[in-house]
């Protein structure tokens, strides 16, 4: 008989068999799906229907990534002292209203780029919410010991869920325009409210007064971010990637539906091969940290990671060329998802329970802030030197996070670290181990964004 102070997914049950990890799986992957469909559809609906220029694409990017970076360590400080499920909750539903406002205003013909970076800003706010709390229910449901593994499992089919996602994007552009596709990522934000409202989630536990001030616990976590080299480390690796990537991806639409003259469905069909890559990056990610050594694992992605940039530089219209771009993007995901899940995992597996939503949030502000930043930088350098170069550019700066990680004894970290020792006086954390009367049900979420976007949970990492 097992221990009773362990979870079932720390001594053998299979976490597909519980019911509250099936209603949180169905709910965020639908809507990773529906992330996808908006990550679709709305650069051809700004670019070709709404005749945006690339300074424009440039400000809607920078406004639908500055809440992060405004908001996340509050979100997370939040999430550390409510409940999660209600943080959750109100972000789908903030974010459903706002979204629906897009294809209504299409319809009546008043959609403008004005209401699209509106509309960016309130999704943006109302994503932090949602995130912050999602990504650091985790630890507090799963044995430690089975954290890489859950984020491995769900990361993949957050991925999958990613390329239906695109794939139907593709269909509903193609079908109804880029604006009534909209409706898709509208539904999906409705289905993930509804199946987190059915969660049945343990209580939270708590460890501190709430009297306490909102900007002492910010401060509380950021300290505790930097106190730990490790966790410091990483959080650099995931800014700097952050950044890179932000001066990427602001152009990288504009460039190949106008550059490269890429078709909407084409565009989709690329995008949902970089899903397919990341969904192989998570799923490979626990037996490539055994055999390889989690460091020198993520060191070779990094590694790696810039590279694949090369097929966007080189290429030229044609559908050589798409398939080419295509393979690079499902390496380059493929890279992120299995970095992302690995030090993902370190960082919730070393941080005590009281701190996994404000650890998280320092990563996720650093990140998301730098994105604003390259977005603006984005916009500037590709009216000055041109979108070609100013990619050039960016894939030369994916060079500083892996320099980041080869300054740092991670590196050559051989097997995932150990969990923290339980505080003074208790046998075990408190919150690694459910009520008695849930028990036969863990609740199992996967990653969140990052970091980003709501269709960045789905490429394992916090970065991309």
């Amino acid at each position: 008989m097992p221990p009773r102070n362990k979870p079932p997914s720390a001594v053998g049950t299979s976490l597909w068999r519980h019911r509250n990890f099936r209603r949180y799986l169905t709910g965020q992957a639908a809507s990773v799906a529906g992330s996808s469909i908006t990550q679709m559809a709305l650069p051809v609906l700004a670019v070709l229907h709404l005749d945006a220029t690339a300074a424009q694409v440039a400000w809607l990017a920078f406004l639908g990534q500055l809440p992060p970076a405004l908001l996340a360590l509050h979100a997370g400080a939040l999430a550390d002292r409510y409940s999660k499920r209600r943080q959750m909750i109100t972000g789908d539903l903030v974010s459903a209203a706002v979204l629906a406002t897009v294809p209504v205003s299409a319809a009546l013909g008043t959609l403008t780029l004005t209401q699209l970076m509106i509309v960016a800003v309130v999704q943006g706010t109302a994503s932090v919410l949602h995130d912050a709390a999602a990504i650091s229910l985790l630890p507090g449901l799963v044995d430690r010991s089975m954290i890489q593994r859950s984020n491995s499992r769900v990361g993949t089919l957050f991925a999958i869920a990613a390329t239906g996602g695109s794939h139907l994007g593709a269909v509903l552009t193609a079908m109804g325009g880029p604006a009534r596709a909209l409706l898709g990522d509208v539904a999906s934000y409705l289905i993930s409210a509804g199946c987190t409202a059915r969660i049945q989630a343990p209580g939270r536990v708590r460890t501190r007064p709430e009297t306490r001030r909102l900007r002492d616990e910010i401060g509380e976590g950021l300290r505790y971010v930097y106190g730990d080299d490790r966790l410091r480390t990483l959080t650099l690796v995931n800014a700097t990637t952050s950044f890179a990537l932000g001066l990427l991806n602001t152009l990288w639409a504009l460039y190949l539906l106008r550059a490269l003259a890429m078709s909407a469905t084409a565009f989709g069909v690329v995008l949902g091969l970089g899903a397919l890559g990341a969904a192989a990056g998570a799923l490979a990610a626990p037996a490539l940290a055994r055999r390889y050594g989690p460091g020198p694992m993520m060191m070779a992605a990094l590694a790696i990671t810039p590279l694949t940039q090369l097929a966007l530089l080189l290429a030229s219209p044609g559908l050589r060329w798409q398939f080419a771009i295509g393979a690079a993007l499902f390496l380059q995901l493929a890279c992120a998802g299995a970095a992302g899940t690995t030090q993902r995992s370190i960082r919730q597996i070393i941080t005590i329970a009281g701190m996994q939503a404000r650890m998280q949030a320092v990563s996720t502000w650093l990140t998301s802030g730098a994105r604003p930043v390259a977005a603006l930088l984005a916009g500037g350098l590709g009216t000055w030197i041109g979108v070609r170069a100013t990619l050039t550019a960016g894939t030369c700066l994916l060079l500083v996070p892996l320099a980041t990680l080869a300054c740092s004894p991670l590196r050559a970290l051989r097997q995932m670290p150990d969990p923290p020792p339980a505080p003074p006086g208790t046998a075990a954390a408190p919150v690694q181990s459910p009520p008695a009367h849930q028990r036969s049900g863990p609740t199992v979420p996967g990653p969140a964004r990052t970091e980003v976007a709501r269709h960045d949970r789905s490429l394992g990492g916090d970065t991309t």
